[in-house]
């Protein structure tokens, strides 16, 4: 079976997406990756990394109109989702992990530990 390839967008990288990254990553049957809208993120999308994804999790909706302005064609057979999780979580934040489990198994089925 092929890896699903994920990538989960944030605006610096830093927080909310590196979280998801880390929770999914090793997660059977899915290949992870995050980055940031923002010039100054830890790790800048590119598109690449569009290119790459198979599904797409932005926290915010101003992350899916970035990513939709930018990268406008490569984004025509992906799965762009909005989670409208607020930045206000550190990483590895209980809560954001809780919230991120909870919304992202709406879309995705992940094994229970």
């Amino acid at each position: 079976m092929k890896e699903i390839k994920i990538l989960f967008v944030c605006s610096q990288n830093k927080w909310r997406s590196l979280t998801a990254e880390k929770i999914f990553q090793g997660v059977s049957g899915y290949d992870v990756r995050s980055a940031g809208t923002e010039d100054r993120a830890r790790i800048k999308v590119t598109e690449g990394h569009i290119g790459w994804a198979d599904v797409i999790f932005v926290m915010e909706k101003k992350h899916q109109r970035r990513l939709q302005d930018k990268f406008k064609s490569s984004l025509l057979n992906k799965q762009l989702i909005c989670l409208h999780i607020p930045d206000e979580y550190e990483y590895m934040d209980e809560e954001l992990v809780g919230l991120l489990q909870s919304s992202v198994s709406e879309y995705i089925e992940f094994p229970a530990n």
